[in-house]
């Protein structure tokens, strides 16, 4: 991570360790333990200190821990509306980011659909989500948890002879409440990242 973008992290856990470790831990939430509070973030354990942040035990010094950092210093303790979902372009003011959303968020898993369906059962696992039984629409779906309150309902249409596949990520209605929206936007591209290196088995 660039000094730059250290500095801003670090402003981020400094804002968030203004509250106290059990309005924090409350917040995000978090098993207050003595090391710092530990929690799932992007599919690995998460320990937040005031100074550092690691996930399953190596320091977070990449984007990962950067968006961490910001959810940390933005989430409230307040309920996911996950009963109503809207996809990004529905968010307040998030047309200036919809563009690269669909290439980085969504587009970037269409290649590996197939691979997605065979594997849903671990992957969901893997980001304390699961695979949604009736879904409104697509030939398969899951829920994934990147960080604890911002969860990411995916529905997947396999190719076929007629279609192509294709790739719908939804947000819970009252996403930006628990974030900032190009957070939320980094959050889905970085998961999608995430999900491709764990079918590639990396």
């Amino acid at each position: 991570m660039s000094q730059n973008y250290l500095k801003i992290r670090n402003d981020y856990l400094k804002k968030a360790w203004a509250r106290s470790p059990g309005v924090l831990s409350a917040c995000l939430p978090a098993e207050l333990a003595q090391a710092g509070l530990r929690f799932q973030a992007f599919g690995e354990e998460c320990l937040l200190t005031e100074a550092e942040i690691t996930l399953n035990g190596a320091a977070a010094n990449g984007p990962e821990g950067l968006l961490i950092a910001l959810y940390a210093s933005s989430v409230p303790d307040q309920a996911v509306q996950l009963d109503s979902l809207k996809a990004f372009k529905e968010l307040p003011n998030s047309m200036p980011y919809q563009g690269a959303f669909t290439a980085n968020a969504e587009q970037i898993l269409v290649p590996q659909v197939i691979s997605l369906h065979r594997q849903q059962e671990r992957l969901a696992a893997a980001f304390s989500g699961r695979v949604n039984v009736a879904p409104p629409s697509g030939d398969f779906s899951f829920t994934l948890y990147p960080l604890p309150r911002i969860p990411l309902y995916y529905i997947f249409h396999l190719p076929d002879e007629e279609f192509p596949a294709s790739v719908t990520c939804l947000f819970a209605a009252n996403a930006p409440d628990f974030m900032p929206l190009d957070g939320l936007a980094d959050v889905a591209e970085y998961t999608g990242k995430k999900l491709v290196a764990l079918i590639a088995g990396r």
